[in-house]
């Protein structure tokens, strides 16, 4: 199923994520998925396509200047039940975000699963930039999310 993910960045100090999370939580948004990383990684690629898409280079001072501030944030990647609300309550509270099509699929908790999804990508040409997921137990399934890099036709693939 495609759904839409919302990344922001947040200061990489104690009680960002707890003031997000109950931002949301006091309007009723629940989070269904969620990832956090240092944002230097996804900074750099940022930086690096839009430097090549708006035709212009920044010179190694700024670069290096963006690599060390990009440390004191963090880069979260979400799902929640009501993205529309979400993406107005961000806005509303000045957040920096940024939105894009995710594939989410349902996996069976057992060895081979993600490795028969993994190939099928493979197999169909489509690269996978980055995929994160959770189980709660063994019984239950597993909510895995996949940014493939041509969402449509990863769509038309893994219809369910």
């Amino acid at each position: 199923m495609v759904r839409t993910e919302i990344s922001l960045f947040l200061k990489n100090v104690p009680g960002e994520l707890g003031k997000l999370a109950s931002m949301f939580g006091n309007e009723g948004i629940n989070i269904d998925a969620l990832t956090i990383q240092d944002a230097s990684s996804y900074v750099q690629n940022l930086f690096q396509a839009r430097g090549k898409s708006l035709k212009r280079i920044a010179s190694v001072a700024s670069y290096n200047s963006m690599r060390k501030d990009s440390a004191e944030f963090a880069l979260i990647r979400l799902l929640v039940d009501n993205t529309d609300k979400a993406i107005d309550l961000l806005s509303k509270e000045d957040y920096l975000f940024d939105i894009i099509p995710v594939m989410t699929l349902e996996l069976e908790n057992k060895p081979g699963t993600l490795a028969d999804i993994a190939n099928k990508f493979g197999e169909e040409g489509i690269n996978i930039n980055y995929v994160y997921g959770s189980v709660s137990s063994q019984e239950e399934k597993c909510l895995f999310v996949f940014c493939p890099e041509d969402i449509e036709l990863a769509a038309k693939i893994f219809k369910e």
